[in-house]
């Protein structure tokens, strides 16, 4: 595959070659992650936690914005960081909803989640950012503000990077970086230049254009703690952040201008007007924006030693909020495969399950919430008696509203497991408390595997910090093996010391 700026190769060279041989003055860290918002910074701190280098390039300067359209963390996602030590302190700074309120009609209970986190919570991007760089500096990451790629070759044993100030400006200290590494990482949000670099397209459309957001008091409290609906050719949703200010956002049919047209408060007012059929009193807008929402997916996740995660792989409408929360799923399942490669415990080919792993749920995940939009964008008759009919069924039929919940929650996604594999292969293990204290979520913190096995178990040496042991606190006789973002990467009913022994070895290298 030729990208626009060098030649991409798979290549299956182990980590120290990619290093090799660097003129004098190139930064050789193993992996560099592009771009500093969530996605990226949840795999930085992974890798650094797993001891792996890595660097970071952000094209912005260091100053975290008190604005951000991204505000809702789901469960699975806060699964996932309460695996990293995190998930309490945020919880703490968040708004924790646990029913919705959808096109005046269905209420959806989150309390019912299989989950220890049984609601969504309303904490704006900033705020996971803030948390997320702190782990990853404290883990080693070496963040570069104000540092821009603008070139990008590799080869058969690493990636060469061409990094310099914002907007084509040299850095600080006149000249430009290279940078060389086993794997890159486009975390580089929808206007990826690592994307470009390596000539993946970005197939798709616009959606709906002159979508308005602002962030505002309210004199009046709705009546549910999320509210959503549409009528005639406007659609809004309100939620609350918690500190006395409300997400707005909305769409008018009939207002169909530029992202670059002007926005006031009256407009916003409107807009919920018409959708809801009051604006509640609406004032001391803190920030108000206009934008369009587009539908976009690379056809590949991988271009040789690079990666795509986050924005910078799909794009998709705000409905459900399911943007950050994808994004942070693609880091944490492509984070630990890139540890164990580049750490020496993994054969190469591994690398090759984040694209058949994480392009469907990106995908999926696509089709729900352009769903949702579409049915809030319905206008003739017969759509908006589907959409009634659709309401009324999902409200009235269980199962298929927890399919949904699942879906938008992302607790409801597995992955492919070979065939003849367990059951349990592929699917996301609860936070099962385990034998003698504790429970599984504190067992995968510093990015281990975890053995959960009926009996005691004795790993064998060169393990420990990969590996943690532990047992049922039941009867239960399955072994399973969880991987460090949670999913089953094996399991068996009644499994031999054999078994065990040769699906570790399988999955995390052998002993010594």
């Amino acid at each position: 595959m030729t990208g626009t700026t060098g030649t991409t190769t798979t290549g299956t060279a182990t980590t120290d070659t990619a290093t090799s041989g660097t003129a004098p003055g190139t930064t050789t860290p193993r992996v560099i992650v592009v771009g500093a918002g969530p996605t990226g910074l949840l795999l930085a701190g992974d890798l650094a936690t797993a001891g792996i280098p890595v660097t970071v390039l952000e094209k912005r300067p260091h100053r975290l914005s008190n604005l951000s359209r991204a505000f809702v963390l789901h469960a699975r996602t806060l699964e996932q960081l309460d695996a990293r030590g995190l998930a309490d302190e945020l919880e703490a700074l968040g708004q924790p909803l646990d029913r919705l309120g959808l096109f005046g009609r269905l209420t959806i209970d989150l309390a019912g989640l299989p989950s220890r986190f049984n609601h969504l919570l309303v904490l704006p991007q900033y705020e996971v950012e803030k948390v997320l760089e702190r782990r990853a500096v404290e883990a080693g990451a070496d963040i570069r503000y104000e540092t821009e790629l603008t070139g990008l070759t590799q080869d058969a044993t690493g990636v060469t990077v061409r990094a310099g100030g914002p907007e084509g400006e040299e850095p600080a200290e006149g000249r430009t970086e290279i940078f060389r590494a086993a794997y890159v990482v486009g975390a580089d949000g929808m206007r990826s230049a690592v994307r470009q670099a390596v000539g993946l397209p970005f197939p798709g459309r616009s959606v709906i254009r002159s979508v308005v957001l602002a962030d505002v008091r309210l004199a009046e409290r709705p009546s549910t703690v999320f509210t959503a609906n549409a009528v005639g050719d406007a659609f809004a949703f309100l939620v609350p952040f918690g500190d006395g200010y409300y997400r707005v956002i909305g769409w008018n049919r009939a207002r169909d201008v530029p992202d670059s047209a002007p926005l006031d408060l009256d407009e916003v007012r409107e807009t919920v007007r018409l959708a809801l059929g009051r604006d509640f009193g609406m004032h001391d807008a803190r920030w108000m924006s206009r934008f369009h929402s587009d539908e976009r997916q690379a056809p590949a996740y991988r271009a040789g030693r690079v990666f795509l995660a986050g924005d910078a792989a799909h794009v998709h409408t705000p409905a459900g909020g399911q943007g950050m929360n994808t994004g942070l799923q693609d880091a944490a399942n492509l984070g630990w495969k890139l540890a164990a490669v580049a750490g020496g415990h993994a054969d190469p080919g591994l690398l090759d399950s984040y694209q058949a792993e994480r392009h469907p749920v990106g995908r999926a995940v696509l089709r729900s919430s352009g769903g949702i939009v579409r049915l809030a964008m319905a206008r003739r008759p017969w759509a908006l008696a589907a959409r009634a009919a659709l309401t009324a069924f999902l409200g009235a039929v269980g199962p298929v509203r927890r399919r949904l919940v699942g879906q938008v929650t992302g607790i409801g996604y597995r992955y492919a497991a070979p065939r003849g594999a367990h059951p349990l292969t592929g699917v996301r293990v609860p936070d099962v408390a385990l034998a003698g204290g504790g429970r599984l979520h504190e067992a995968l913190r510093g990015g281990r595997f975890v053995l959960i096995a009926p009996e005691p178990y004795e790993a064998g040496s060169g393990r420990a910090d990969r590996l943690a042991v532990a047992r049922w606190v039941s009867d239960r006789r399955t072994t399973v093996l969880v991987r460090p973002d949670g999913y089953a990467a094996w399991a068996a009913d009644a499994a031999t010391p054999a078994q065990t022994g040769a699906a570790l070895a399988r999955h995390l290298g052998p002993t010594g």
